[in-house]
């Protein structure tokens, strides 16, 4: 369904903007370039959320490093382990949904403070844990505050940034949801080589208290809240729907292993849960009231990018999760040579990021969606030909140049879909994302790890060496990621740069 021209008249009353003097600093600028530079204020917001927001998603792949020791220290089995990445993982998927509302009820200070406190608290008690329970719990109140922090990091650059700017920040955005996660292992790895697994928690916690500290003395309130009411009943329909698939996708990669509880129950929990809180929304939203808005889809521009995102973001959490277990199992590597190997790649992402967002906001999304959707599958092309024998350095090539079209791919996807969201609704539309990332993340490691596990048991069954039965297991799974990311090629055809309207010019900007 496409969005329909706005009219110039607008059905709603503009938003109220704040009637703070602005100092010198606060007022915008025009680059050499035409482009219109940032008041000094609206740098320093976005700067503070962009680190904090660092710091705290890149806790969400830090553990599966760390899980052979917390066996051996815990006395826990592996697929207890599990649980440390899967609370977070749940934790993230319940609460986004809710940040929607969150960000339009309350300042951007506290909302920050709130966000960085929770997840300050929930590292030192991961640091002080004294068994696996309070660790699980920790995690929990860990992701609490990371899940408010990237839609609060997407929905103060729609209000702050001019549209003609916004790649080049993007580009830095696609810095923290790609190379965060995908730096998880290799830090933790390089820790896990000297240190107790504590440390993994000590040496963060006192970058995320210098952040909580900075954005009390200096995060300014840049958003006007409206006075809304929380759906109590699409909180729990939410929580339903979102945390049992989650957990269902979660559970896949252990079903062949004897799960307790079979991975279909939960997953047909949370589709059900799914559709009433779609039907929920939908009559909610008729007076603004909704839980989570639904009418960002009417942009089909907003659709085709999430969908695209989706599938990128399945590609590089499963991707994130397989070639570590690739070094180690099959290649016989250290963990922290597995966790070393996606250094570069992800520096390579993290350096292209700015670069990305300059020509976006020169050229528009095309130029750089359609050779990224095409490197990243040419990729996992290639590596459904690695067996017991590939050399090391070869992965490490593949892996930077998958990071070289992901990197291609996440900024002008993430403009271009948020972009295409009316300014009323960007909260909604950074929660959507954030939700949309968490569910494609889970189902690119479940598939993967599905995928794998199925392949290497039926080639062991079958006498094949097990190192052997491994890579073929591997092989196996990048085949399915290869196929599923031809979707990819085809969206990144029909998205396009978003149309400046009418109700731009209303949003509240300072």
């Amino acid at each position: 369904m496409t969005q329909s021209t706005p009219s110039r008249v607008s059905d709603a009353p503009p938003p109220l903007r704040s009637v703070r003097p602005k100092a010198p600093s606060d007022t915008a600028r025009t680059s050499p370039s035409g482009q219109e530079t940032l008041p000094a204020r609206d740098k320093l917001v976005i700067g503070l959320l962009m680190v904090s927001a660092f710091v705290v998603i890149l806790n969400e792949t830090i553990m599966g490093v760390a899980i052979p020791s917390l066996v051996t220290d815990l006395g826990i089995t592996v697929g207890g382990g599990q649980w440390l990445t899967t609370a977070f993982l749940l934790t993230m998927a319940v609460v986004i949904p809710v940040t929607g509302f969150l960000l339009q009820r309350f300042n951007t200070r506290p909302v920050f403070i709130t966000a960085m406190t929770l997840f300050s608290i929930g590292t030192l008690i991961a640091a002080l844990a004294p068994g696996f329970g309070v660790l699980v719990a920790a995690r929990v109140v860990q992701a609490s505050g990371t899940a408010i922090m990237m839609p609060l990091l997407m929905t103060t650059v729609l209000n702050l940034v001019p549209r003609t700017s916004r790649g080049r920040i993007m580009g830095n955005i696609s810095i923290v949801i790609s190379v965060a996660p995908a730096l998880g292992p290799t830090i933790s790895g390089a820790i896990l080589s000297t240190l107790d697994w504590r440390w993994m928690f000590w040496l963060v916690l006192p970058i995320a208290l210098l952040m909580l500290a900075l954005g009390a003395l200096k995060m300014q309130n840049v958003t006007t809240p409206r006075a809304s009411a929380i759906d109590v009943v699409s909180v729990i329909l939410s929580a339903l729907a979102f945390g049992g698939i989650v957990y269902g996708l979660s559970q896949l990669g252990e079903a062949s292993a004897g799960s307790a509880v079979p991975p279909w129950l939960p997953l047909v929990i949370g589709v059900v849960g799914l559709g009433l809180f779609v039907w929920r929304q939908l009559r909610l939203q008729r007076r603004d009231a909704a839980l989570l808005d639904l009418r960002v889809f009417a942009s089909a521009n907003f659709t085709i990018s999430i969908v695209a995102i989706a599938i990128a973001m399945m590609a590089l959490f499963g991707t994130i999760i397989l070639l570590p277990i690739y070094v180690q199992n099959v290649l016989g590597m250290t963990p922290f040579v597995s966790g070393l190997i996606l250094l570069p790649g992800g520096l390579t992402m993290g350096l292209l990021g700015p670069v990305v967002g300059r020509i976006y906001d020169r050229r528009g999304p095309r130029v750089l969606l359609v050779p990224g959707t095409l490197v990243v599958s040419a990729v996992f092309w290639s590596l459904t030909q690695v067996t017991e024998t590939t050399p090391l350095m070869l992965v490490v090539v593949a892996h930077v140049f998958l990071s070289i079209g992901l990197a291609l791919i996440f900024t002008p996807l993430l403009t271009s879909a948020l972009g295409s969201v009316k300014p009323k609704l960007y909260s909604h539309g950074s929660a959507v994302f954030g939700t949309a990332q968490q569910l494609a993340g889970a189902a690119g490691t479940a598939l993967f790890i599905s995928v794998l596990t199925i392949q290497s048991t039926v080639l062991a069954d079958e006498g094949v060496a097990a190192a052997a039965a491994m890579a073929g297991g591997v092989r196996a799974a990048f085949m399915y990621g290869a196929f599923i990311f031809l979707l990819a090629i085809v969206a990144s055809f029909f998205v396009r740069a978003p149309q400046e309207t009418d109700d731009d010019e209303q949003a509240p900007v300072h």
